[in-house]
Order: structure tokens, then C-alpha cells, then sequence
């Protein structure tokens, strides 16, 4: 019998969520103590997002199994995600056709390298270690709200 093929992808494999297992939303306390340094840039990116597009942060999981994320959202529309690693975390933002056409336009294309498309848009990772990244993520929250 023929097994089926595994669908590759040029999406990076990312570390796993730091709160897999728990039940509790976390605090900010608990976020400092995993992202360690990086702390900083999470505070930044989403009190800069918050600013800039009036966003609104909501602590998230579908359950034990995959972890907690931060769902930033303006009113009942979720616009992007932040996943916490080890020392680290990543950005992931879903976007429509018309959104992703108008950010391809703004960004270079190995930002759009590893998205995948699903049924209610492509979604993007962008991994923040920098200060970089916000440009990134801002322009793809503005395509997306736009």
C-alpha cells in the first residue's frame, strides 16, 4: 500500500509555543521569564501595533495542546498573532487576497517565502529577533486593514 507524500514547504519549523501544557492565561511576568531579553521587543512591537492601528490585546488557545498566543484584534477582527519561543518570538498574520497582492507590492519577496495558503487567506511568519521586523509587520497589518 502507498503512503501519501508529505506536502513540503518552505515554512520554517519553529520552535514550540513556550506555554504548551498550560491552562492559565499567562502574565507578563511569565512572558518576561521565556523570552528573556526579547521581552523588549514584544513590549515595542505591541504597544507600537496597539498605537499606530488601535488594536486591542486578547490572550489565546484552542487548547492545552498548541499553547498560548497574543491576538491583537480591532473590534471582533483578529489581525495578528505573536507566538512565544524560548528567548524569541514570531509574528503570524493571515491575509486576504487583495491584502496579500497590495503587501507584495510594498515588500520584498522572501518575506512572503514560507506563507501558506488556507482557505481564509495566506499566512505570513515573520520571526522577530530585531528591531527589523516591525517595519515588516506594520506594512503587512496596514495591507490587511486597509
Amino acid at each position: 500500500m502507498a503512503t501519501a507524500a508529505k506536502k513540503k514547504t518552505n515554512q520554517p519549523v519553529l520552535p514550540p509555543n513556550v506555554f504548551i501544557g498550560r491552562a492559565t492565561k499567562p502574565k507578563h511576568s511569565d512572558l518576561a521569564h521565556v523570552l528573556h531579553e526579547s521581552v523588549a521587543l514584544w513590549d515595542a512591537l505591541v504597544a507600537g501595533l496597539e498605537t499606530e492601528f488601535g488594536l486591542k490585546q486578547e490572550w489565546n488557545s484552542f487548547s492545552v495542546k498548541y499553547g498560548w498566543a497574543l491576538r491583537l484584534k480591532k473590534k471582533d477582527r483578529n489581525i495578528v498573532y505573536l507566538a512565544p519561543y524560548v528567548g524569541e518570538f514570531a509574528v503570524m498574520i493571515i491575509l486576504g487576497a487583495k491584502a496579500l497582492a497590495a503587501a507584495k507590492q510594498e515588500l520584498p519577496a522572501e518575506v512572503f517565502a514560507g506563507a501558506i495558503k488556507y482557505p481564509e487567506g495566506t499566512a505570513i511568519r515573520v520571526p522577530i529577533r530585531s528591531q527589523l521586523g516591525f517595519a515588516i509587520v506594520r506594512r503587512l497589518v496596514a495591507a490587511k486593514m486597509a
